[in-house]
């Protein structure tokens, strides 16, 4: 996801220097009032639906409400923005707020307030917990949720009808047996669309060791790659899906995108997918259907959630100001538009509430289920990034060769990116 749940244009022009000079970076202006600096990620794919006017919008609204304060916006591409934010840091010229991917280095970093200063008890009260407790880093809360994606099982309905099957696995071992139907009576179709190559190797992953107990970490944080539930997991896909052929030839190469694309192109049968299949799903006329996660014994109860995240940076001293945009943010109305807007994942539960009961969203219903009960990366540890990019390039490996020498070597790269952070 690159950090991202799901991003062309900027206020100012998409250069380091340029969003160093953009707004003003300290006090209150000659007539009392004070500017905010608003850094934000753009979740649009052309200039038409570009997040910035999004953003322009809410500003207008709220200084229209709140005279004293102005917000400056600037709206920053997917792929520019985690260097571009890094060089604002290093200058010293840092944003009043940040909507990104990730926040746990600047929380290392000792940048940011913590949300209770800077949300009120009602919009902090308003998450839903799972998505507020991914943002904690030793039990404190410095991540704010802004938009979510979880994690479902995609199958291909006219597929499996040629196949013989009638309903959606529920185990592994259906999947299996489901996998193997389809390999029989629909050649030239990928069963089950494995992608454990480095695009998001550690998503896939996560969501196959959650079916067996298992997981990155125990519950007290710590790494725990190479347990016996995990290389249990490796060793089940490489018997019954990856040695058998029910899977690609060489998973570990394989990204989601094109496993994504398959599957939208009628190429294969089963996916763990998020939302943004659906459409492409549909654009491809597949008659798909979404499912919860098979497990080992049965449906995951938690699958994986993934969350882009807002922030409040300390050093320019306008937590109150802060605090009052940040509530008008969080209402309905405007997290409402923007969910809907990029067919995004609520993280407050008004708006899950609305959401479920408009009848507007029946696609996503499935996913809506999920969301409370989401499991998530180790999101608050800073080594995180370091251990993903690891689990990335090598994890895929596990289904080819000796699992417990692939998740013992992750293990052992976990516990050296622990003790170098």
């Amino acid at each position: 996801m690159n950090g991202r749940v799901l991003g062309l244009s900027v206020v100012c022009t998409v250069t380091a220097l340029a969003l160093t000079a953009c707004g003003s970076g300290g006090g209150a202006s000659a007539d009392g009032s004070v500017t905010l600096k608003l850094v934000a990620a753009d979740y649009g794919d052309k200039e038409s639906n570009s997040s910035k006017a999004y953003w322009n919008d809410v500003a207008s609204a709220f200084t229209a409400a709140n005279p004293a304060i102005k917000v400056d916006v600037q709206v920053v591409n997917w792929n520019d923005i985690d260097k571009q934010v890094k060089t604002v840091i290093q200058s010293g010229n840092m944003p009043d707020v940040l909507q990104t991917g990730g926040y746990a280095d600047k929380v290392a970093d000792d940048l940011l307030y913590k949300a209770e200063d800077v949300l009120s008890t009602g919009t902090r009260a308003g998450f839903i917990d799972s998505f507020a407790e991914a943002g904690q880093v030793k039990g404190v809360q410095y991540g704010i949720p802004f938009v979510s994606s979880a994690r479902a099982f995609f199958y291909n309905k006219a597929l499996f009808a040629q196949a013989g099957i009638t309903e959606a696995p529920k185990t592994w071992d259906e999947v299996k047996a489901d996998a193997a139907l389809v390999k029989a009576k629909v050649p030239g179709v990928t069963p089950y669309a494995l992608p454990l190559g480095p695009e998001e190797a550690q998503g896939e992953s996560m969501m196959w060791e959650l079916g067996n107990g298992g997981g990155p970490t125990d519950k007290s944080g710590a790494y725990t790659l190479n347990s016996q539930a995990n290389i249990d997991t490796f060793g089940w896909l490489k018997a019954n899906l990856v040695d058998p052929g029910l899977t690609y030839a060489n998973p570990a190469t394989t990204d989601r995108k094109t496993a994504f694309a398959d599957f939208a192109a009628g190429k294969a049968a089963m996916v763990n997918g998020h939302p943004s299949l659906i459409q492409m799903s549909k654009d491809g006329k597949v008659d798909y259907a979404v499912a919860p996660i098979p497990g080992k014994t049965g449906p995951l109860k938690s699958t994986l959630g993934v969350a882009d995240w807002t922030m409040a940076f300390k050093k320019n001293g306008h937590r109150d100001q802060i605090k009052k945009f940040l509530d008008f943010v969080y209402s309905k109305d405007n997290t409402l538009k923007f969910d809907e807007t990029y067919n995004l994942m609520p993280v407050t539960q008004d708006t899950l509430h609305e959401m479920t009961s408009s009848g507007k969203h029946k696609d996503l219903e499935p996913f809506f289920a999920l969301l409370p009960q989401a499991s998530f990366y180790p999101l608050g540890d800073t080594s995180w990034d370091a251990v993903s990019a690891e689990i990335k390039k090598s994890i895929g490996t596990a289904v080819a060769g000796d699992p417990a020498k692939v998740l013992g070597d992750l293990q052992k790269k976990s516990q050296d990116a622990v003790a170098n952070k």
